[in-house]
């Protein structure tokens, strides 16, 4: 090509003043056969002719292996073109090759879209509305349980609303676990479970988490919001005109995932039977049906009515789909979750899900069911077939996790403690609790602005932390702190997290019970959802319990209701 170009120069200005790596830059790009040179060159004068000329030899289009196509420099020397009088700037060919070799660009469209402003403008929207979300630095430490440090690592804060519900995530056994295995077989997955992904760690974990919730199979995922969407969007889109009802408190995940099979969608009234009942009426009983619900809603504290959605499937033809994220590892005697709480319950359930990232204190996600279902979903989910699997630490740690909480009551028995102690001491001065009797404390302020201020000045007046909770999580209005207190936190912390909030409450004339129950709105210490006897009886006469200090030693405790 140079010798060539070294000829062309002498005839052609555009190429003589054009540099060689560009001139080869557009002669190699391709479109319909042709190269991006030639293309060009019909915008100009005097290659059109010659090119025309040329065509009338030639068919097009041509694959470019086979193409007897000669190249704009031939078509140039052939040409004889030497006429230069009307000057360069009179081809676009050559203006433009020009350009591209000084590197000019060209102008910019006048009315493109505005996608910098566009950002910006919902942006600040949502800065108006107080609803956006500046994200704290807290570094929880595994060795100062349950406390951690801000930017500043010679401070210390008291985390009050951790997912971490049990301190699994510090438990000297999870992190040994972790560190042995990553000695063995390094820090990464290697790949899908389909190419180098699947090992041991993975098979253990699975056999382990069917155990816990008494199915034939399951299924580990990279995050149960991935577990939740693969499965939901597999299951509504293969099950032939299905239809998926859907509590309307259900999380994003879930709602995402029947968004993403296409299915019809019915939602139903937050744990309204009747409402479901009357919607699956509607349907022709031989249509596939899904029912999708949660055990504990994690924003309301509130728990699903599973034994009687289980009696509408049976009757209906449904099967049903039980999040069970906020329950697994707190619930039943093994950490089963609600569904374990009632004997033969678990069993009625057809799919649950569950995490590994919240009271089992590590990462990832899965779903339990029959050995056909989850076979379905590991095969055609693309959720599951197209991620990174976890690496086998995690799943190592998770399955440590998952067998302690298995066999001790330690943990559970020090965070029910610590529950019944907080709202005791919260409702004592009128902080207003959504009555639940699970292990999340939803303190209501009813505004996004307000939840926030509340939020920052626990932090940076009394070095607690708990976030403040609003829209699209909650809806607008019902804006909260949400409190899970944990095994380590102690009555001396209690105590200092009831001063404050009091404090603030008083400072910035925060409604409390008196003023929410006036607008109809259940707060207060509990709901008599169960004896007081049973897994989640949080209020009773005070009792000899245990609570779980930084080390996860059993120290015995007076409980005070």
């Amino acid at each position: 090509m140079e010798s060539m170009l070294s000829k062309a120069k002498t005839f052609c200005p555009f190429i003589r003043t054009s540099s060689t790596a560009t001139l080869r830059q557009l002669s190699t790009g391709r479109q319909n056969g042709q190269s991006a040179l030639t293309i060009a060159a019909f915008n100009c004068p005097v290659m059109k002719t010659a090119l025309i000329k040329q065509r009338r030899t030639y068919v097009f289009p041509t694959r470019p292996a086979k193409a007897s196509m000669p190249t704009v420099e031939q078509i140039h020397l052939d040409a004889g073109v030497i006429d230069t009088s009307e000057g360069l700037e009179k081809c676009p060919h050559a203006s433009k090759a020009l350009a591209a070799g000084r590197g000019q660009t060209t102008k910019s469209v006048t009315n493109a879209f505005p996608y910098e402003g566009f950002y910006n403008d919902i942006l600040e929207r949502k800065k108006a509305d107080k609803s956006y979300r500046i994200f704290n630095n807290v570094n929880r430490l595994a060795k100062e349980f349950p406390l951690a440090h801000p930017r500043d690592e010679t401070k210390r804060i008291n985390v009050w609303c951790s997912n971490d519900y049990l301190g699994m995530g510090k438990h000297k056994d999870v992190t040994k676990a972790m560190h042995e295995s990553i000695d063995r077989y390094g820090a990464g997955a290697g790949g899908t479970r389909n190419i180098a992904g699947h090992n041991l760690s993975a098979e253990r974990l699975e056999r382990s988490l069917a155990d816990l919730h008494n199915k034939e199979a399951a299924l580990v995922f990279s995050s149960c919001f991935v577990a939740n969407d693969a499965c939901l969007s597999t299951l509504g889109s293969k099950l032939p005109n299905c239809v998926i009802f859907s509590d309307e408190s259900n999380h994003a995940s879930m709602i995402q995932g029947i968004r993403n099979s296409r299915a019809e969608k019915i939602i139903f009234k937050h744990n309204d039977i009747a409402d479901l009942e009357r919607k699956l009426a509607s349907v022709d009983p031989a249509r596939p049906k899904l029912i999708a619900f949660e055990s504990v809603y994690s924003m309301h504290g509130d728990v699903g009515p599973i034994s009687q959605i289980c009696d509408l499937a049976e009757k209906y033809g449904a099967i049903t789909f039980l999040d069970e994220v906020h329950a697994v590892g707190m619930y039943g005697k093994r950490g089963g979750g609600v569904a374990e709480e009632t004997n033969g319950l678990m069993e009625r359930v057809d799919i649950i899900t569950g995490t590994l990232a919240k009271a089992y204190g590590c990462v990832g996600g899965y779903i339990a069911a029959s050995a056909k279902c989850v076979d379905l979903i590991r095969s055609v989910a693309p959720g599951f077939i197209f991620t990174t699997s976890l690496p086998p630490h995690i799943m190592t740690a998770a399955l440590t996790a998952v067998e302690h909480l298995k066999q001790s009551q330690y943990e559970r028995a020090a965070q029910r403690l610590a529950v019944s102690r907080t709202k005791a001491a919260l409702t004592s001065i009128g902080i207003p609790i959504l009555a639940n009797n699970t292990h999340i404390l939803p303190v209501m302020v009813g505004s996004a602005e307000k939840a926030k201020l509340a939020s920052d000045e626990l932090f940076n007046k009394y070095d607690i932390y708990v976030q403040s909770i609003n829209y699209p999580t909650v809806p607008v209005g019902t804006e909260r702190l949400r409190i899970t207190p944990g095994p380590a936190h102690t009555p001396q912390m209690i105590e200092q997290l009831k001063t404050a909030i009091d404090n603030i409450w008083t400072e910035h004339n925060l409604p409390r019970l008196d003023a929410w129950s006036a607008r109809g709105i259940d707060v207060g210490m509990g709901v008599a959802m169960d004896h007081a006897n049973t897994e989640r009886g949080y209020i009773g006469q005070p009792t000899e319990r245990h609570f779980i200090d930084a080390a996860h030693k059993p120290n015995p405790l007076i409980a005070a209701a």
